[in-house]
């Protein structure tokens, strides 16, 4: 019907990508975004918390998997957006404006999820980092 669904587990992230602007599609299962949707801490204290690589669900912890499924914003489904899936390597890296900036610039789908990566390892990639960038 020309919806699109997102499904996640977990703690790594797709995003749409539409004129300049990343939007976080999926929310991460972890214990330091439990704390912002409980108002404990806000989305900026989040950013570095020492506890935000522990998640509250994943693949393979358990036989019963519940995973979120919800329809994409149709405002992402337009010609020429992107989408990103990433570990948690990547986005706990880079932000979201430099994302953005980097799937909206020159070069083929391969060579800006390389730079993605690239920059990521330059600001420290303090841990495993998977990128899927993809352009409709």
């Amino acid at each position: 019907d020309g919806t699109a669904y997102s499904l996640n587990v977990g703690d790594s992230r797709l995003y749409g990508i539409v004129d300049g602007k990343a939007t976080q599609i999926t929310r991460d299962h972890s214990y330091v975004q439990m704390l912002v949707d409980l108002g404990r801490i806000t989305p900026e204290e989040a950013k570095d918390n020492p506890k935000k690589n522990i998640i509250t669900r994943a693949v393979g912890t358990s036989e019963e998997l519940e995973a979120d499924i919800a329809p994409v914003d149709s405002a992402l489904l337009c010609d020429g957006a992107y989408f990103l899936l990433c570990s948690d390597g990547l986005s706990n890296m880079l932000g979201d404006d430099e994302i953005a900036a980097i799937a909206c610039g020159e070069g083929t789908l391969e060579e800006k999820a390389a730079k993605l990566v690239e920059n990521a390892n330059e600001m420290g990639g303090t841990d495993n980092i998977t990128v899927v960038l993809a352009q409709i």
